[in-house]
């Protein structure tokens, strides 16, 4: 099947299109932004806003519509960052609430099955380039981090 039959199938199917995209990836960081542990990561690192929003909104677009609207390294961008399994668990929770806040289900379904693939592909990566290398099943923490005690939940977003 060609690109445009998927994509068209994937709006049909889910109502996505750049419109929502925009809608999500705003709402989102401005969640990220406020967030304790999160907003103090992204707010070192990103110098203009405006341009990182337009770059994850073609990233997005890219990712959910296969519209080949982003060309860039996302490992290479998030290897370097002080993060971990935490840090992933905390962006998950942050954007599934939005997509579920923004998104009709079909379209936050699929926007969530992708980002946790991605937030899986980053961690992973992540950890590979601090030398380490999780058994499968196995989350990344850095050292000095403390796992999560069963039963706690750190996949909770701030207030």
């Amino acid at each position: 099947m060609d690109t445009d039959l998927l994509r068209a199938d994937i709006v049909a199917r889910t109502g996505i299109d750049e419109a929502m995209i925009e809608r999500l990836v705003h709402g989102f960081y401005g969640k990220v932004r406020q967030d304790a542990l999160l907003g103090p990561v992204f707010e070192a690192r990103v110098e203009d806003w405006g341009t990182h929003l337009a770059r994850m909104c073609r990233f997005w677009s890219s990712v959910a519509l296969m519209s080949g609207a982003y060309s860039g390294n996302p490992m290479a961008k998030h290897a370097p960052l002080p993060v971990d399994a935490t840090h992933f668990d905390r962006w998950l929770a942050l954007f599934e609430a939005t997509a579920a806040e923004l998104c009709p289900p079909a379209a936050a379904v699929h926007f969530v099955e992708r980002a946790r693939r991605i937030a899986q592909s980053l961690e992973l990566g992540i950890a590979v380039t601090a030398g380490k290398l999780p058994a499968r099943g196995q989350r990344f923490y850095r050292e000095g981090a403390s796992a999560p005690v069963r039963g706690e939940h750190h996949d909770k977003p701030s207030q």
